[in-house]
């Protein structure tokens, strides 16, 4: 299953790419930041950042995409970007049939790290481990996406998947489940050769 995560921002947005394979082995696949300038106008930097996402989905096509749940902050022009860009991120999947989960840093935290109010260098470490890096991904949105699609692929789910107990699934189960049937689906019609 390739999983990408975002970490969003309106100046630099985080992408990162992960496929969690048999046994939920994680493998590292891409990592970059999707950049708008603040120098031009508000709308122009969000189709920036619109288009550096819509492009990555083209390109890596994953079956489930995890963005940063944006919580409130006390910089409100702040939390006012992150928030558009979590939506753009969320549109571009949406028009690709792409299931999102919003996953939050204490979550993500927790799922690499074991500890939910870790600090970033932990996390970044954690994230380089993981995926068993040379060094660190930089600069911290990069690593911050990683750490979203590990969260995503580390999140409990498995036995659930299908209809059989649906309406006992988790969000985030439920999530896993989608992105599992869509790449089940993309596989068959891989295998057809369609």
């Amino acid at each position: 299953m390739i999983i990408l995560g975002v970490d969003p921002g309106l100046t630099r947005c985080g992408v990162g790419v992960i496929e969690a394979g048999e046994h939920r082995r994680l493998s590292f696949i891409h990592v970059d930041v999707v950049r708008s300038s603040p120098d031009i106008s508000q709308d122009l930097r969000l189709l920036a950042i619109y288009n550096g996402l819509a492009e990555k989905m083209d390109r890596f096509a994953p079956d489930s995409v995890s963005i940063e749940r944006v919580f409130a902050q006390s910089n409100r022009n702040t939390v006012l970007g992150t928030a558009q860009a979590a939506g753009l991120a969320m549109l571009a999947a949406a028009q690709r049939n792409i299931p999102v989960a919003l996953h939050t840093p204490t979550e993500a935290k927790l799922a690499i790290t074991g500890n939910g109010q870790a600090q970033k260098i932990q996390v970044e470490r954690m994230v380089t481990r993981i995926l068993n890096l040379t060094k660190m991904p930089t600069p911290a949105d990069a690593a911050d996406a990683l750490a979203l699609a590990i969260c995503h692929a580390l999140r409990p789910a498995g036995a659930l998947q299908g209809g059989e107990r649906e309406q006992h699934l988790t969000p985030a189960q439920r999530q896993w489940a989608e992105a599992a049937q869509h790449m089940a689906r993309r596989r068959m019609n891989h295998d057809r050769g369609m």
